[in-house]
């Protein structure tokens, strides 16, 4: 019995194969078996302790962060409810009561 993929939009179980593609018969989502084989790399956000972020997570600041452009500071203990992790260099999307919606390094958060 060979295990094809679910599809990716619907979740159904009853894919088959056509060709180079796989075909969704529920939503007629057609994809190539190609990304299926190719192992998906995700890049892993770690905090300053070394826990694994994901998005949603509750995160506490562990060192005074000046605000850039601003007299504001984000003080030590500060709690960031529902994160969202993103590409770059400042790699988490939050919104500080007080202070409002700015980016953050995982270097300087733990996970609550």
């Amino acid at each position: 019995m060979s295990t094809l993929p679910k599809c990716p939009q619907c979740g159904s179980e009853y894919t088959y194969a056509d060709g180079d593609n796989f075909v969704c018969p529920e939503c007629a989502h057609e994809w190539p078996q190609v990304a299926a084989v190719a192992i998906e790399e995700r890049r892993v956000v770690r905090d300053a302790v070394g826990n694994e972020l994901a998005d949603g997570d509750t995160v506490t600041v562990i060192k005074d962060l000046k605000v850039k452009g601003s007299s504001l500071v984000v003080k030590v203990g500060t709690k960031v409810k529902n994160i969202r992790l993103v590409d770059g260099d400042h790699d988490i999307d939050c919104k500080i009561d007080g202070i409002g919606a700015m980016g953050l390094k995982s270097e300087f958060v733990k996970k609550a």
